[in-house]
C-alpha cells in the first residue's frame, strides 16, 4: 500500500458478490425444485457454486488481509462494526422465530386444544439430549475462549488444540441434534408446534454448522501461521458469531425446550 496516501483499502472490482448472487437463486430455486418435483440436480449446482464461491472470496480476503497489507487498523475497525452490525441482524433473525412461539404457546387457540403443547403433541424430554446439548455449547464457549487467550498470548500450540476442541464440539452438538430430529415424535408438519420448534431449531443448527466451518476456516489459518498477537481480527468475528450462537440456544432450551414442554 506504499501508493496510497491513506489508510484504507479500495477493493478491487470482484466477481465473487455476482458468483454468489447466482448461486444463491440457484439454491433457492434447487430446494423448491427438489419439494415439488423431487429433482436435486438444481440443488447439486447450486451448492457447488456456493462452495466455490466461499473459497475463492475467502481465499482472497485471507490474501489482502494476511499477505498484501490491506487490513490497516482503520480497515480493522470497519471490519469489527461490519461484523457488529451482522449479528445484530441476526438477533432480529431469531427475535421472529422467538415472537412466533411466544405467540403461539402464551395464549393457545382452540385450534390447538387451548393448551400449550397443544393436544395430540408429546414434546421431547429438556433434561435429556437437549440438556446434554447445551452443555456441549457451553463447554465449546469456553474453549473458544481459550483458543482467543492462546493466540493473544502467543501459544500457537494451545489455540490449534482450543480451537480443535472447539470444532469437535459442534460436530458433536450437530450429530446430537440430527439424531434427536429422527426420533423426534413429532414433525414439521404437525401444527404450529412443530413448526415453531424445528425452523427455530434448524435454522440454529445451520447455524453451528456455519460458525464450524468459520472456525475451520480459523484452524487452517493458524496451521499456516496467518495469526498474531495483534493481527488476528478473522478469529475474533468467529469467536462473535459462535458466542452469538452459543446465547441463541440458551434462550431456545429455555424457551422452546424447557418452558414450552
Amino acid at each position: 500500500m506504499a501508493h496510497q496516501a491513506h489508510a484504507f483499502h479500495m477493493v478491487d472490482p470482484s466477481p465473487w458478490p455476482l458468483m454468489g448472487a447466482a448461486a444463491a437463486f440457484l439454491l433457492t430455486s434447487g430446494l423448491a425444485a427438489w419439494f415439488h418435483f423431487n429433482t436435486t440436480l438444481i440443488l447439486a449446482l447450486g451448492l457447488t457454486l456456493t462452495i466455490l464461491t466461499m473459497y475463492q472470496w475467502w481465499r482472497d480476503i485471507v490474501r489482502e488481509g494476511t499477505f498484501q497489507g490491506h487490513h490497516t487498523l482503520p480497515v480493522q475497525k470497519s471490519l469489527r462494526y461490519g461484523m457488529i452490525l451482522f449479528i445484530t441482524s441476526e438477533v432480529f433473525f431469531f427475535i421472529g422465530f422467538f415472537w412466533a412461539f411466544y405467540d403461539a404457546s402464551l395464549v393457545p387457540t382452540p385450534e390447538v386444544g387451548e393448551t400449550w403443547p397443544p393436544t395430540g403433541i408429546t414434546p421431547l424430554n429438556p433434561f435429556e439430549v437437549p440438556l446434554l446439548n447445551t452443555a456441549v455449547l457451553l463447554a465449546s464457549g469456553v474453549s473458544v475462549t481459550w483458543a482467543h487467550h492462546s493466540i493473544m498470548q502467543g501459544d500457537r500450540k494451545g489455540a490449534i488444540q482450543a480451537l480443535l476442541l472447539t470444532i469437535l464440539l459442534g460436530l458433536y452438538f450437530t450429530v446430537l441434534q440430527a439424531i434427536e430430529y429422527y426420533e423426534a415424535p413429532f414433525s414439521i408438519a404437525d401444527g404450529i408446534y412443530g413448526t415453531t420448534f424445528f425452523v427455530a431449531t434448524g435454522f440454529h443448527g445451520l447455524h453451528v454448522i456455519i460458525g464450524s466451518l468459520f472456525l475451520l476456516t480459523c484452524l487452517a489459518r493458524q496451521l499456516f501461521f496467518h495469526f498474531t498477537s495483534q493481527h488476528h481480527f478473522g478469529f475474533e468475528a468467529a469467536a462473535w458469531y459462535w458466542h452469538f450462537v452459543d446465547v441463541v440456544w440458551l434462550f431456545l432450551y429455555i424457551s422452546i425446550y424447557w418452558w414450552g414442554s
